[in-house]
């Protein structure tokens, strides 16, 4: 008899406020380099189409919560710390694709950076547009330039969190929860933006481990 197949876990939005990044690199299992390590290199020696698309959609079948057991305690600016932070936008942005482009596309209105170019984004951004955004940043991890790919997660953060800070004003005076809670993802997603361009940066020195 065949075990049944592992349902995918969905988090609250407080799962992702709550986030806080990694410890310190000293009290981080080796393992957890050791495997993000083998794992990028192996594929991105032998790209086949068919492993990244499960790669991609891993934590579809298994759960993010099989991604974190693995990477979320690394430190932010490690390898492990860079693709649990990828993985875990791309399931946050699949968990609700008309909220997450309701935000992205209110903080590309608002940008008067090059954040929206970055990202690569199609214009307007639906819900279907940034489910394929988030498979695409993934997706080059594992084929294309790794800081590159990281540059534009940090650009997606930027502007989400500029879409979560200016939602945030506009429920202040009606629904002041509402505007902590996103006020806090702003917040939080901001920090992951700075900590991908950390990571972007070390990858370039050939420091990233």
């Amino acid at each position: 008899m065949t075990d049944k197949p592992h349902k995918p876990t969905l988090f609250a939005g407080s799962t992702f406020e709550a986030f806080q990044g990694g410890e310190d690199p000293a009290h981080i299992s080796r393992l957890a380099h050791d495997t993000a390590a083998a794992l990028l290199s192996r594929v991105r020696a032998d790209p086949d189409p068919g492993v990244i698309d499960r790669l991609i959609a891993y934590t579809d079948v298994n759960g993010i919560d099989a991604i974190a057991e693995l990477w979320s305690r690394a430190s932010a600016r490690s390898l492990p710390g860079a693709l649990w932070r990828i993985y875990l936008l791309r399931a946050l942005t699949r968990q609700d694709p008309a909220q997450s482009s309701f935000v992205f596309q209110r903080g590309a209105e608002l940008s008067s950076t090059i954040d929206p170019v970055v990202a690569g984004a199609s214009t307007p951004t639906g819900p279907e547009e940034i489910t394929a955004l988030a498979d695409q940043i993934l997706r080059g991890l594992f084929e294309g330039d790794f800081a590159v790919a990281l540059d534009r997660a940090a650009a997606f953060c930027r502007l989400m969190s500029s879409g979560c800070a200016s939602l945030a004003d506009d429920a202040e005076a009606l629904d002041p929860a509402r505007a902590s809670e996103l006020t806090t993802r702003a917040l939080r997603f901001q920090s992951i933006a700075a900590e991908l361009t950390a990571c972007a940066t070390l990858w370039r020195r050939d420091s990233l481990d």
